[in-house]
């Protein structure tokens, strides 16, 4: 019998795991957030200091209850309430460019793309 992390390295996606571990799931949640959910559940498997010396069962037991509050989270909030990936860390994913950045680089683009007028031509 293969052990449970060589047939978890089977595995790819967020709905393969999910299938694995027999937790029914809602396809619009993952379809959306595959990525955070395998991220979160990641996260939770790091955070946990009670698994080593447990033995397959219950393994699978907590692997599968991580795995399904990592689904959960996602059900009850999104990406952007979560904040799973750094994107969403770093000014709560929004990007702040002041009018004064966008005027200067519009002159300065303007600039670059005026005609050069070769010495001695006339202008």
């Amino acid at each position: 019998m293969d052990s449970l992390t060589q047939r978890l390295k089977a595995l790819s996606s967020a709905e393969d795991f999910l299938v694995f571990f027999g937790i029914e799931y809602e396809p619009s949640v993952v379809h959306v957030n595959r990525l955070h959910i395998l991220k979160r559940f990641y996260q939770y498997l790091h955070r946990a200091d009670d698994l080593a010396g447990l033995d397959e069962t219950e393994m699978f037991r907590r692997y599968r209850e991580m795995l399904n509050q990592a689904h959960n989270d996602f059900v009850k909030s999104n990406a952007v309430t979560e904040k799973v990936f750094k994107v969403f860390q770093d000014a709560e994913g929004q990007q702040h460019v002041s009018i004064k950045s966008l005027k200067d680089s519009l002159a300065e683009r303007r600039q670059a793309a005026a005609p050069i007028t070769p010495r001695g031509a006339a202008a």
